[in-house]
This record gives structure tokens, C-alpha cells and sequence, in this order.
């Protein structure tokens, strides 16, 4: 068994909101010299820059993750991981379908940049990436199962564009097993008002938008090996997380 440190939902300058230093390169580098063994870049419903970055990342020999910020129908964000990069392409190319399309202002919402693994600006997305898509939240595990991903439910004590923020409840068909907080003093409150979580596990990610804001070592997870597997394992297995 290895215990990892971790940050799983970076955003890069894809996300319309992400800030443009967000490169894959500076945001495996930061990860790099923060200590950190474990990354996740998860812009909102997009995978395009996950290929560099997967890329940059074993340049650098930290572990990475592809995956995404979905938004359901409802404007619910979950984090989506994979333990292959053609998974998450694979997943990405549906999700796109599902997107309401809408042409992005980048004026008002900022430039959605792709990246090579050179770090260079090779091209960008042309609809708003930050709309809802047609997903429902209660589709998402079955859609993400289908491309091998697990589906984590998004900074579930935040106000906004959350689980509870948006539905105000758990549905009783959830199958989710692991969850994320910004904040981990809530989670004795949440789980005690949603008995539904006392089932899950519970991570702590940055949601950096910034690269001031990608995690120090402060939270870890035990998983078999040091493999994408083995952390997606140890994720949906209860007890893994530290």
C-alpha cells in the first residue's frame, strides 16, 4: 500500500474561468513543487487539454488523472475521473454532444484555450463550456460506468452549482461512493442532515482556478499502487481516505 497526497479538480485555461497561467505544463509543475504525488485536471465539460497534460505530468513524474467537471441538467458539477486517457476522450466526445450550444463571449467569459504538449496554444473551444449539459444527475453514473470513470459529486457544501446547493437533496437512486468538500469541518453536519453519506467516502480538493490555488499536501488517500487504477479504486472504497 502507498499513501498519496492529492489535488483532484484543477481547472486549466480551458475552463472560461480558469486563469491563462493555467497551462497543463505550470499546472503539473506547481503540483511538482507543492509535493504533491496525485493530480486531476477536470475542466467544466471538456477533456481537450488532457492530453498534454497527461503528457507534461509524466515528463515530470507525477501521477495524472483525466477527467472533468460535468454540469447536469440540473447545474449540478461533478468530477469525473479516469484512469485512461482514451476513456476520458471517449467521454469527452459525448459530453460535447450533450452541451448546450452556446457560442462563447470571450469578452465576458474569458478565452477556452487548448494546449499542446509543448504548452503551446494549438486551438480553442468555440460554445461555452460552463453551460449545463443535457445529463441528468441521476444518468451520470450510468454514463461515466460506461467509459470506466467514477463520478464524484462536486464541493457538496458549496452554495452554488453543488449537489445540495441545486437539488437540495440526495436522490434516492444515487449510487455515487465518494464525495467531495471544499471545506472538511462541514462534513459532520452534512453527514448527519444526509444519512446518504455516512456510505461514501469524502475528498478535499482545490477547484484551483489559479496556480496559487493548487493543494500542499494536506489530505491523502491509501491505495494499492502508484497507478491511476489503484487511486480510482481507492477512491469508491470507503476507509482509503486520510
Amino acid at each position: 500500500m502507498v499513501t498519496l497526497t492529492y489535488d483532484l479538480h484543477i481547472h486549466s485555461c480551458l475552463s472560461p474561468c480558469g486563469d491563462e497561467d493555467m497551462t497543463p505544463g505550470n499546472i503539473a509543475g506547481m503540483a511538482v513543487v507543492n509535493g504533491l504525488d496525485v493530480i486531476a485536471l477536470t475542466d467544466h465539460n471538456s477533456c481537450k487539454n488532457c492530453p498534454a497534460f497527461m503528457k507534461i505530468a509524466a515528463d515530470y513524474g507525477i501521477l495524472a488523472l483525466p477527467g472533468m467537471e460535468l454540469t447536469t441538467q440540473e447545474e449540478a458539477h461533478v468530477v469525473c475521473l479516469f484512469a485512461r486517457l482514451s476513456d476520458a476522450m471517449a467521454f469527452d466526445a459525448y459530453v460535447e454532444k450533450q452541451l448546450i450550444p452556446f457560442p462563447n463571449n470571450e469578452e465576458i467569459f474569458g478565452r477556452q484555450i487548448i494546449r499542446n504538449e509543448a504548452d503551446e496554444i494549438c486551438g480553442s473551444v468555440e460554445n461555452l463550456l460552463i453551460n449545463a449539459t443535457s445529463i441528468g444527475f441521476s444518468q451520470v453514473y450510468d454514463v461515466v460506468t460506461r467509459f470506466h470513470g467514477i463520478m464524484i459529486p462536486a464541493h457538496l457544501d458549496k452554495s452554488t452549482t453543488s449537489l445540495l446547493s441545486n437539488l437540495g437533496f440526495i436522490p434516492e437512486d444515487s449510487r455515487f461512493t465518494c464525495f467531495e468538500l471544499k471545506n472538511m469541518s462541514h462534513l459532520h453536519r452534512l453527514r448527519k442532515e444526509h444519512p446518504y453519506l455516512n456510505r461514501c467516502n469524502v475528498i478535499s480538493s482545490s477547484d484551483a482556478h489559479y496556480l496559487e490555488d493548487i493543494r500542499d499536501p494536506g489530505y491523502s488517500l491509501l491505495a494499492e499502487d502508484r497507478t491511476p487504477q489503484a487511486v480510482l479504486a481507492a477512491l469508491e472504497e470507503v476507509t482509503h481516505i486520510l
